[in-house]
């Protein structure tokens, strides 16, 4: 009797471990056809994005020089801006867009060799970020079929690079940020009615300052004020330049001068010391520490030229055949540290009117 209970006793010992081994199996079979589903979706969902890229575009590869002159906030803004234009319109770096990146550092010289060298590599399309990397860009393409596009030029006419009825001037396109110059005078005149002068530096061979300071100038006395200019020529020359003529004026105002807004730190600071306020030409500035703009947003104006670079990638549109395009509508930005490290009061009315406030100084 006991040799038949020890028996049933182990059969069901043995079944019990037969019915775990059995769990255990198809527990293991559950996770790995899981895990095989999950691995299916993530490749089904990479191919469709793949094919979704490759059908916005034909399946074409395409390589893009980007020559940016100088290394500030607004510049890099115009980059990103570019970038995302480029894909919203299904040009992806690193999907079927290659990019080649360089910066001049604010040499004229070196935006040339720049140029030249995405001409040498067989690049589809430079595009030229500010005037003197625009203007490099499309005097080394002038010979060859590549296009060109450019952002962040104050004046393309000026500089060449289109015609006064904005057709442009050969394979060359793309977005202008012309100064909103009466915009700013009027806010400058609602902060400071008492003043009369305003100090500009500016870059003597940068074409766009040139023909800038000529608006501003024959703008000024609409608004009852003075414009006194300083040139440099390079970086080196902001400091003596700006504790000259911090001396000398009620305020500052900036141009998109490559040049100066990358030693703005320095302009600022000499101006801090004189206890006047520097006002910016868009909202990096404002940011760094000039005390209000009448500014672009450049993040914008990149999408909207990135948008017209898809364009002549795709064949949808030849750049030779594009008149230059702006942002209209400038928007109003105060920094209310800035204003108070110069004992400036900002009315209530004139904060109300901005677009973006800041309460501090933002150095990168």
């Amino acid at each position: 009797m006991k040799k038949k209970v020890v028996a049933m006793m182990m059969a069901a010992v043995m079944a019990c471990s037969l019915m775990a081994c059995g769990s255990t199996n198809d527990t293991a079979d559950t996770t790995a056809n899981e895990t095989e589903a999950t691995d299916a979706t993530e490749a089904t969902d990479t191919a469709e994005a793949t094919d979704a890229t490759d059908a916005a575009t034909d399946g074409k590869q395409y390589t893009i020089g980007i020559s940016q002159f100088a290394e500030h906030g607004s510049l890099d803004n115009c980059r990103e801006g570019f970038l995302q234009g480029l894909a919203d319109a299904g040009i992806v770096e690193g999907e079927n867009l290659t990019v080649i990146y360089d910066n001049a550092q604010a040499d004229t010289g070196t935006a040339s060799t720049i140029a030249e060298n995405y001409v040498s590599q067989g690049v589809d399309m430079i595009c030229g970020i500010a005037t003197p990397s625009a203007m490099a860009a499309y005097n080394s393409c002038m010979n060859t079929d590549i296009p060109v596009i450019y952002t962040a030029v104050s004046d393309p006419v000026e500089a060449g690079l289109a015609n006064e009825d904005g057709a442009p001037a050969g394979n060359i396109t793309g977005t202008s940020d012309a100064l909103a110059i009466n915009a700013q005078l009027e806010m400058i005149r609602e902060m400071l009615p008492d003043a009369k002068t305003i100090g500009i530096i500016y870059t003597t061979s940068e074409t766009n300052s040139v023909s800038t300071i000529a608006s501003y100038k024959e703008a000024a006395p609409d608004y009852g004020f003075e414009i006194v200019e300083t040139g440099i020529n390079v970086v080196a020359d902001v400091e003596m330049a700006a504790k000259d003529l911090a001396g000398k004026v009620d305020c500052i105002t900036n141009l998109t001068d490559n040049t100066v807004v990358s030693a703005l730190q320095t302009e600022l600071a000499a101006a801090k010391d004189a206890g006047i306020p520097v006002f910016g030409s868009e909202v990096e500035q404002v940011k760094a520490g000039c005390v209000a703009s009448m500014g672009l947003e450049y993040v914008e104006l990149g999408k909207q030229t990135g948008a017209m670079a898809a364009k002549v990638l795709k064949g949808e549109a030849k750049a030779s055949e594009m008149n230059f395009e702006v942002i209209s509508e400038p928007s109003l930005y105060i920094n209310t540290k800035a204003a108070a490290d110069v004992n400036l009061t900002i009315s209530d009315d004139m904060m109300g009117k901005a677009y973006q406030t800041f309460d501090e100084i933002t150095v990168e």
